[in-house]
């Protein structure tokens, strides 16, 4: 209630206490009195210089509680202001990258990396629109953080370049800092690179943020991150063409969804939908978790997730979905597939380029086959074979109508003999390797014998009695050891 108001009710209010206690000469007496108060109210107002605070933008100084102080803005820059056209009819790229540039060059807060400039989470609000952008939207400047882009769709012209990416955190500057951009986000984007190049380029950058977008209809990479670390993928969709299965032009897919470069990344929740290579990794430890991909059959040639770096590939891929395509690794050494889902014969290939396997766990997963005979994990030696395999496991792992291939295998043989063999080629990953056996001898009866093993090659176990017998013999053996 305003001071006016308060003091007109106040008088109204004594005026009718004074009427029920006839107090005649006390009511004009405070009258008098209330009246050059309200006056005194009513000239006080009239020349102040402040007009009402409004909540959002005032607030009182804790040192001295009749001054307010006017809080600063927050550093948001709409594209729209710049002239660009949420129609998509007109090009807004010089729009958006003035915008773009003015919020880079906008006031810092301190540094986060050494010598990269804290921006306070500005934003670039795109407001919904669809924007027509016919050159990459690269970042001016470096040495800049803490931003966020997001909010609506940026399309590809016709003539945009085919080896550009619609928004390109790089620089063509020949003397660059080691790390050109800290903790940008970018969020709730659509990028539609009209086949005319890629969606997001992340050259040498720290806890790059890219959430809930979806990049489709590019030809080179949906998103790259070369070099520096921590880009984050989370909550995204990516297609080279927008389908949901089953397309009757699948084999003629072609491009990388996410291509990794880099290392300490992670991709999480997902969706690949069309492309030739769903990831590819070639930086070490990285984490992909939560991954569905069905972007191009293997049968048509296509890869759900290729690691491409022989000998050190400290990758962990988890809670994923193989759809019909499957994982390539090079030389892996320290890889880890579990708890994974692959459907319609997807498997693992285990591909050789100088014959090192070492430190693999391919465990608790699910297979899921058409009974066409189809092994769970194979071997590609077109390079040579497989030479070095230490500690590999692949284990515990659950098939329907496909093959059961592991490191691990065990079995039993029952016959009247001298001799009792077992063959472990039919389960077992790695050809004439077999590290360890252990075995049980039970004759029938109540006869002793001498019994000891006698062979172990080509994958097969022999073991021998001095006599004749029946008997069963259990045999457990282990490649990985």
């Amino acid at each position: 209630m305003g001071e006016k108001t308060w003091a007109l009710s106040l008088f109204f209010i004594f005026a009718c206490l004074s009427h029920v206690y006839g107090n005649v000469h006390s009511y004009d007496h405070q009258l008098r009195k209330l009246q050059a108060f309200t006056a005194e109210i009513v000239h006080r107002d009239s020349i102040s210089p402040f007009p009402s605070p409004s909540p959002a933008r005032f607030s009182p100084s804790p040192s001295s509680p009749s001054v307010v102080t006017v809080t600063p803005s927050p550093k948001i820059y709409h594209v729209t202001s710049y002239g660009a056209d949420p129609t998509g009819k007109l090009d807004s790229t010089q729009a958006i990258l003035q915008a773009i540039s003015d919020a880079l060059e906008g006031p810092s807060n301190g540094f986060l990396m050494q010598g990269i400039s804290n921006l306070g989470g500005a934003q670039i609000n795109l407001e919904g629109g669809n924007y027509l952008i016919s050159q990459p939207l690269q970042f001016p400047v470096v040495s800049r953080g803490n931003l966020m882009i997001h909010g609506g769709t940026l399309k590809a012209s016709d003539d945009f370049p085919t080896d550009g990416y619609l928004l390109d955190l790089s620089t063509s500057s020949s003397n660059a800092p080691e790390f050109l951009f800290e903790f940008i986000t970018l969020r709730d984007l659509l990028l539609d690179a009209n086949f005319r190049g890629g969606g997001i380029q992340v050259i040498n950058s720290l806890r790059t943020s890219i959430d809930n977008c979806y990049i489709t209809h590019f030809t080179t990479n949906g998103i790259i991150a070369k070099g520096g670390h921590e880009t984050y993928i989370r909550n995204s969709f990516l297609g080279q063409h927008i389908t949901a299965g089953g397309d009757k032009a699948e084999r003629n897919f072609s491009g990388t969804a996410i291509n990794l470069m880099g290392n300490d990344n992670s991709v999480t929740d997902v969706v690949i939908f069309s492309a030739e290579i769903g990831i590819i990794v070639s930086g070490q430890a990285n984490l992909l978790s939560g991954i569905h991909c069905y972007n191009k059959a293997t049968g048509f040639g296509g890869t759900g997730i290729y690691l491409k770096l022989p000998g050190l590939t400290q990758t962990r891929i988890v809670d994923s979905y193989l759809d019909y395509t499957g994982i390539v690794a090079e030389d892996p050494v320290q890889l880890t597939i579990s708890n994974t889902f692959f459907l319609g014969d997807a498997f693992v290939k285990l591909k050789s380029t100088n014959g090192v396997v070492n430190g693999v766990n391919i465990v608790d997963n699910m297979f899921s086959g058409s009974n066409k005979g189809i092994d769970i994990i194979q071997l590609d030696q077109n390079n040579g074979p497989f030479k070095t395999i230490e500690q590999v496991v692949v284990d515990r792992n659950n098939v329907k109508g496909m093959n059961l291939k592991g490191t691990i295998g065990s079995g039993v043989v029952e016959g009247n003999g001298t001799s009792w063999t077992l063959d472990f080629n039919p389960i077992l990953i790695f050809p004439n390797l077999i590290k360890q056996v252990q075995y049980t001898f039970f004759p029938s009866g109540n006869v002793f014998v001498n019994h000891a093993l006698r062979n172990v090659s080509n994958n097969k176990v022999l073991v021998e009695s001095n006599v004749q017998v029946p008997a069963k013999v259990f045999v457990m053996v282990d490649q990985g050891k």
